[in-house]
């Protein structure tokens, strides 16, 4: 007699791997300050330090795709996305900014930060074009590594989240 695998039991060698086993926070912020160097400027300094985001908050991320699938998501209020973007464009930003130049720039910094945090995780991964908006829902508190700094006074939140939901815990047969 021959029985299908269904799926539903799972073996310890089949369980998903969560970002914290991945990869740690000091690896996460030394990413982000190299890109921060390189996209923002040298002079533009990063200090590991705890804030409160602001109400009106605008987020810019990734996906990445592999062994280990989620997002790289940088957070921050919407003044301080335009300042960012300001700053990346350097002598080359309007004077008014619009809404795509925002996209545009924010989106590059969550690119640069992603396709550093990709190269660091195991195996062939693919990496998605920067979207810009409301965060993607954090859907695993288990599968995420969250670093908050503070850039010219204001916070920013970088967050590596796990995009899927935690597999079920077999409970033990009798």
């Amino acid at each position: 007699m021959t029985s299908t695998d269904t799926g539903q039991r799972r073996r310890s060698s089949d369980a998903r791997p969560v970002i914290p086993d991945l990869i740690d926070e000091a690896t996460i912020l030394s990413i982000v300050e190299e890109a921060w160097v390189a996209l923002v400027g040298e002079d533009e300094v990063l200090v590991p330090l705890a804030g409160d985001l602001p109400v009106d908050i605008l987020s810019s991320w990734v996906d990445v795709v592999g062994p280990w699938t989620g997002s790289v998501v940088l957070t921050t209020g919407r003044d301080t996305a335009e300042e960012l973007s300001r700053a990346l464009l350097g002598e080359a930003a309007p004077e008014v900014l619009e809404h795509e130049d925002v996209e545009d720039a924010f989106g590059e910094i969550a690119n640069v930060v992603g396709g550093n945090v990709k190269a660091a995780l195991p195996g062939p991964s693919g990496l998605s074009l920067p979207q810009v908006g409301n965060a993607p829902v954090v859907r695993n508190p288990a599968d995420v590594c969250r670093v908050d700094v503070v850039w010219r006074g204001e916070p920013v939140s970088i967050s590596v989240q796990g995009a899927l939901p935690p597999l079920p815990v077999s409970s033990p047969t009798h």
